[in-house]
C-alpha cells in the first residue's frame, strides 16, 4: 500500500530544550524553510506563503523568522543551519559543463545570473544577513531529497529513487538507505534529466519552466496517441540505465532561451506563445511526454528494486509528484509499499537537509512516522476579528458549524475552508481549501470562472473518507496528499462529473478521522445530505497566488472573487456581494 501520511504532532521527549535545533532552508525557486528539533518537525513553511509572490526565488528570510519564532529560539542561539545544496561541488560542475560546450554555453551566464548567485558564498551572505553565529552545513541535494522522505515514511531500510530537474550533478539517484546511511547504486547526471525535459515541453508550451509543469500534466489527458511512439525518440525507458534521452532535442544544456531545439520543433510542431489558442499538437505532445514519463519511473523503479532487493520505495523529487506515474509504479511495480514526500520539491529539499543534519550528523533519534501534512502557522481568533472589523463582515455562529458548512455545499455554494495549521507542499488538503459540490457538472466551470480564473482543462481533485474510497475508486488506497491518480469507478463517474478528469480519473485524496477530524466530519455529514461522501476540494488561492495563510487573505478572497462563504474556525462568512 501507499504510505503517505504526514508528519505527527510535536512530540514531548523530541521537543526537550536538549533536543538538536536545526534549521534547514532552500534558496532557488520554491524556497522554503524547515525547523526540526530531535527529529520532529517544529514549523515547514514555503516562502511565497508570507512574501506572497508564487514559487518564490531568493533566500526565504521571512519564513525562517517564522520558524525561529516556532521554535522560540533566535539567530544568535540556533546552533544548526543546513543547506539543501553544495555549492562548490555545483560549481565545479556547472563550471565544467559551461566551459565544454563553448561557444554555445555562453548565454547561460546571462540567463541564470540569479542561480549563481543563490549559491555562490552563500554561507557568507547568509551570516551576514542574518547573524547566525553557529555551524553552517551543507547537504548534497539528492541527499536531502532521500532523506525529506525516508525518516518520515517510518521504514527501517528502503529503496529510494530520486527525480528531479538538477541537483549539484546528478538530476536522478536510485540508492539503498537506513538509519546508518545512503548507498547510491546509480545516479544520472546534468544535462541527461527527466525534470529538464518537462521543463523544456512546458516552455514548448507557452508556460513557466520550473513552475507549470502541473498545466502539462493536466492537459496530457486530452491529447491522442499520435506522438507518444515518435517522444520516445527524446524521452523512453531503458533496462539497464533506467531512462534513455536525447539531447539533439533540447538545448537547455546550452543555456539557450528556448529550451527545446530546432530538431524537436520539426518533429513535434511549433511552440506555442504564451496565451496563445492550446492546438492539437500541443495535447499530443504532453500526452506523449506523460505516457514516456510513466514508462521511465517504472523502469527506474524496478531498476533500483533490482540493485536494492527491497520491497519498500521512497520517492522525492518534481517529478515525485507525477500522480499518474506514481499510481502505476504503486499498482504495477515490485513494491509492496511506496512513501512519496508531498512536498516533493526543493520546498521539501530544506526539511530534507535539515533531517540529514538532526539524524546523520547530531545522531537525533528517530521521530514519529509522518500522520498529517500541516506542518505550517495557524492563526488566533483575534487574526479572525481584526479581519473580519476591516471589512464589515459579521460571522455565523452556527451550533454546528461542520452541519452548516454541509448545508452550504449541498445547496451549490462554493465555499473556502481554512482551518488549524497550513499544509506544507503543494496540495491544499483540507485545511486552506476550496470546496464544492462534485455531483454537478458545471460545477468545475464555476469554479474556475467565479474563483480560481485558471484555465479549464486543468482538473480538480476530490477528497473522499478512506473507509468510502473502494466504493467510488478503482484499485484504491490511502493517498492522504493527492499523489495518486486512480480511476473513477465506471458505475459512479456520471455521479462525480466534476472531479472525473476527461480520462475517467481522479487525483484522490484520501482522508481519515485521525490526520484531520474536521474536514473527515464534513465529508461524512456531506455524504449524508447528498448520497456522495466526495467534495472537490482545490488549493484556496486564485491563479498567480500563493494559498492563503492568514484569515486577513481568506477574507480578501471572499470580497473579490465568487466564493459564496468562507469557513474560518467556528465562524461562517458570508459574501457580501
Amino acid at each position: 500500500m501507499l504510505r503517505c501520511e504526514g508528519f505527527s504532532a510535536i512530540l514531548a521527549i523530541s521537543m526537550s530544550s536538549d533536543a538538536p535545533l536545526v534549521l534547514g532552508f532552500n534558496s532557488t525557486h520554491d524556497a522554503a524553510a524547515a525547523i526540526v528539533r530531535g527529529g520532529e518537525v517544529v514549523l515547514a513553511v514555503e516562502e511565497e506563503r508570507l512574501s506572497r509572490v508564487k514559487h518564490h526565488f531568493g533566500l526565504p528570510l521571512r519564513a525562517m523568522e517564522l520558524c525561529l519564532e516556532a521554535a522560540e529560539t533566535s539567530w544568535s542561539t540556533l546552533p544548526h543551519v543546513a543547506f539543501y545544496m553544495n555549492p562548490a561541488l555545483w560549481l565545479r560542475s556547472y563550471g565544467w559543463h559551461f566551459l565544454r560546450h563553448l561557444p554555445r554555453s555562453a548565454s547561460y551566464l546571462g540567463r541564470k545570473p540569479a542561480l549563481w548567485e543563490s549559491f555562490l558564498g552563500i554561507e557568507r551572505r547568509f551570516r551576514r544577513r542574518t547573524g547566525f553565529r553557529g555551524r553552517f552545513h551543507v547537504v548534497d541535494h539528492h541527499a536531502a531529497h532521500i532523506d525529506s522522505a525516508f525518516w518520515p515514511s517510518g521504514f527501517e531500510e528502503a529503496a529510494a529513487l530520486t527525480i528531479d530537474g538538477a541537483g549539484e550533478a546528478a538530476t536522478t539517484v536510485r540508492a539503498r538507505v537506513d538509519a546508518t546511511g545512503q548507498q547510491r547504486t546509480g545516479v544520472a547526471r546534468y544535462p541527461l534529466s527527466v525534470g529538464k525535459v518537462w521543463e523544456a515541453v512546458t516552455d514548448w508550451l507557452g508556460w513557466r519552466a520550473t513552475q507549470d509543469e502541473g498545466k502539462t500534466m493536466g492537459l496530457a489527458p486530452y491529447g491522442t496517441e499520435r506522438f507518444v511512439a515518435d517522444f520516445a525518440q527524446v524521452l523512453r525507458p531503458d533496462a539497464r540505465h533506467g531512462f534513455f534521452q536525447d539531447l539533439s532535442f533540447t538545448d537547455l544544456q546550452y543555456g539557450a532561451q528556448r529550451l527545446v531545439s530546432k530538431r524537436f520543433i520539426e518533429a513535434f510542431g511549433t511552440p506555442r506563445e504564451p496565451g496563445a489558442e492550446i492546438e492539437d499538437h500541443h495535447r499530443d505532445v504532453a500526452r506523449a511526454l506523460q505516457a514516456q514519463t510513466v514508462e521511465v519511473v517504472l523502469s527506474l523503479g524496478r531498476n533500483v528494486h533490482a540493485e536494492t532487493g527491497l520491497r519498500r520505495l521512497v520517492m522525492a523529487g518534481g517529478v515525485a509528484l507525477n500522480c499518474v506515474a506514481n499510481g502505476r509504479l504503486l499498482r504495477e511495480g515490485p513494491f509492496d509499499e511506496v512513501f512519496v514526500q508531498p512536498a516533493a520539491g526543493d520546498n521539501g529539499a530544506c526539511l530534507g537537509a535539515a533531517l540529514f543534519v538532526a539524524h546523520r550528523k547530531l545522531w537525533a533519534p528517530r521521530g514519529a512516522r509522518q500522520e498529517h501534512a500541516f506542518l505550517g502557522p495557524s492563526f488566533t481568533p483575534d487574526e479572525v476579528e481584526r479581519a473580519a472589523a476591516a471589512r464589515g463582515l459579521t460571522p455565523e455562529r452556527p451550533a454546528d458549524v461542520v452541519a452548516r458548512t454541509a448545508e452550504l455545499l449541498a445547496g451549490g455554494a462554493i465555499v473556502g475552508w481554512m482551518q488549524g495549521r497550513m499544509e506544507y507542499g503543494p496540495r491544499a488538503l483540507g485545511h486552506r481549501s476550496i470546496l464544492a459540490d462534485p455531483r454537478r457538472e458545471a460545477m468545475k466551470e464555476e469554479v474556475n470562472r467565479r474563483v480560481k480564473f485558471r484555465e479549464p482543462f486543468r482538473p480538480f481533485a476530490p477528497s473522499v473518507p478512506l473507509e468510502c474510497a473502494g466504493d467510488w475508486f478503482e484499485d484504491a488506497r490511502p493517498s492522504p496528499y493527492m499523489l495518486l491518480a486512480f480511476a473513477v469507478r465506471a458505475d459512479r463517474r456520471d455521479r462525480i462529473p466534476a472531479v472525473t478528469h476527461v480520462d475517467g480519473t481522479a487525483r484522490v485524496q484520501t482522508v481519515t478521522a485521525a490526520q484531520a477530524p474536521r474536514y473527515h466530519a464534513l465529508l461524512s455529514a456531506f455524504g449524508e445530505r447528498s448520497g456522495v461522501p466526495i467534495l472537490l476540494n482545490t488549493s484556496f488561492n486564485v491563479r498567480g497566488e500563493p494559498i492563503v495563510r492568514t484569515p486577513d487573505e481568506a477574507l480578501e478572497a471572499l470580497v473579490r472573487t465568487g466564493l459564496t462563504a468562507v469557513v474560518i474556525g467556528d465562524r461562517v462568512f458570508r459574501s457580501p456581494l
